[in-house]
């Protein structure tokens, strides 16, 4: 049996935690969108403001700039363990998004391909952390990710389809980790 205490240490914990991982992988995004970007200072620019954000939403994930937890979350049964399942198998997807996207000779789909799949993940991770606000983030990611294949199809550059995506998927996942780090 938890209690209270341990609860809303539990609660704070996975708050900060998810929130850095999002910022993190916002950064990842932002440098993806950074690398199709020809215009040198252009592409510094998105690295440097790219790792700014991320480093604000660290600092107030850490420093408890929310205060003390609004509620406790609610997590299922094993939902550690259902955690490890999900983002297993999107590690797996993205190695076989990767893998049939250059078989196929359309690299240009890997990020949309990707982005899709990071989507995709967080709708069971909505439930299994008892964060709604990670199905918004699922539902924008994956919309993205159509966006992305659209210009894809549509005969856009590989560079192009890489600026679309990445900056969509940084600027989704860094507006969910300030959410996560400053509302719980």
């Amino acid at each position: 049996m938890t209690t209270d205490t341990e609860c809303l240490t539990l609660t704070q914990n996975l708050r900060r935690r998810g929130a850095t991982v999002l910022a993190v992988f916002a950064l990842v995004w932002a440098f993806a969108a950074g690398s199709g970007i020809a215009v040198m200072p252009v592409a510094v620019a998105v690295g440097v403001v790219g790792a700014v954000l991320t480093g604000v939403v660290v600092v107030l994930a850490h420093r408890g700039a929310a205060g003390p937890a609004r509620r406790t979350v609610r997590l299922p049964e094993k939902w550690n363990r259902g955690v490890g399942l999900v983002n297993a198998l999107e590690v797996v997807a993205v190695f076989a998004v990767i893998a049939v996207a250059n078989a196929t000779g359309h690299a240009e789909l890997i990020p949309p391909g990707i982005c899709l799949v990071v989507g995709l993940h967080f709708f069971p991770l909505a439930r299994l952390f008892d964060q709604w606000q990670y199905t918004w983030t699922a539902v924008l990611l994956t919309a993205v990710a159509v966006v992305g294949t659209a210009v894809a199809v549509a005969g856009a550059t590989a560079e192009t389809v890489r600026v679309v995506v990445g900056a969509g998927a940084a600027v989704v996942l860094w507006l969910s980790a300030f959410h996560v780090a400053v509302r719980g």
